[in-house]
């Protein structure tokens, strides 16, 4: 998993130990900038995402 790109919402709550329900809730921004939508699938930027954290104080 660590070597895919993007992951699902389950794969990312497992990688990253947050809950699905947040992870959606931090991808219902259309200027989410770590969220790739695949038709009605959304998909997390492993790596934008993981910068994404590295920078936040508390999501």
């Amino acid at each position: 998993m660590w070597e895919k790109a993007n992951l699902s919402l389950e794969e990312a709550a497992a990688y990253f130990g947050i809950g699905i329900n947040k992870l959606r809730d931090m991808t219902n921004d259309e200027n989410c900038p770590f969220v790739l939508w695949n038709g009605s699938k959304r998909l997390i930027k492993r790596k934008a995402f993981e910068r994404y954290l590295e920078s936040a104080y508390s999501i």
